[in-house]
């Protein structure tokens, strides 16, 4: 089984954003890092997708998880991996 792609929208100074990539990276999981800090049309994509301003943002394929808590309460559930599962 492929692991399906994570994107992590992210910026500097961020403990949540930290927090989120070490629970990625704890289960063995690879992610795409978006810095919206450094590229302000990262951002404004971010905002416009997800309807949120804060980071992190997160995504499992399609899916868009949520924050740091969404994807901490998700992993907590099981329902992190079945997103990892159907993606």
């Amino acid at each position: 089984m492929t692991q399906p792609e994570i994107t992590v929208y992210s910026s500097k100074f961020c403990g949540f954003c930290v927090a989120a990539e070490r629970l990625l990276k704890n289960k063995g999981l690879e992610y795409k890092l978006i810095k919206v800090d450094e590229d302000p049309n990262q951002y404004e994509h971010m905002v416009k997708i997800t309807g949120r301003r804060t980071v992190p943002q997160i995504f499992i394929g399609d899916h868009h998880v949520g924050g740091f808590d969404d994807l901490s309460a998700a992993n907590q559930s099981g329902e992190l991996t079945k997103l990892l599962e159907s993606a």
